[in-house]
């Protein structure tokens, strides 16, 4: 595969609202992936997420929420619902995708892309859980992987945003 057959920012995907996501709209920033469910006991994660996405968006960085239903049913709403939850519950201002699969047959593209990147403790392959979260370079490349237990505002995930902005 050539780089830019890595390049995550080419792949097609739906916005949640209907239409493309437009991700070559990305090229040239930081975006941190995250696949976000709505009934998740890490769903909290939102606020740490649109923290981030306050914090950096001036700066050439956002958040991209991938809503997943493949763990326990834990996104089961519809784009609508899926919507109105994230804003009303936390303000989200980040965008958001269609909701796809992330694992399995049916995995999207994208998710194609990223889980052959490995996190600090080498894993590769599946997403584990909703809020497993993949930064991606200016260049479109993965640079990190975090484990969904990794809270979007900890030291590292802080580290390794700032320094693809720096």
């Amino acid at each position: 595969m050539t780089t830019a057959d890595h390049n995550v920012l080419n792949v097609e995907i739906g916005a949640l609202t209907g239409g493309s996501a437009n991700l070559p709209q990305y090229a040239g920033k930081a975006v941190l992936i995250v696949n976000v469910a709505s009934k998740c006991g890490l769903t909290p994660q939102y606020t740490g997420l649109e923290r981030l996405q306050e914090r950096y968006a001036g700066q050439g960085f956002t958040v991209l929420g991938v809503p997943c239903n493949q763990f326990l049913g834990q996104e089961p709403g519809s784009a609508e619902e899926i919507a109105e939850f994230c804003s009303a519950t936390y303000g989200v201002t980040f965008p958001l995708t269609e909701k796809v699969e992330v694992n399995g047959e049916g995995r999207h593209a994208l998710y194609e892309r990223l889980v052959g990147f490995a996190d600090a403790e080498g894993h590769t392959g599946d997403i584990r859980w909703n809020f497993e979260k993949f930064l991606i370079g200016r260049d479109g490349q993965v640079v990190a992987r975090f484990s969904p237990q990794t809270e979007p505002e900890s030291a590292e995930v802080v580290a390794a945003v700032e320094g693809q902005l720096g």
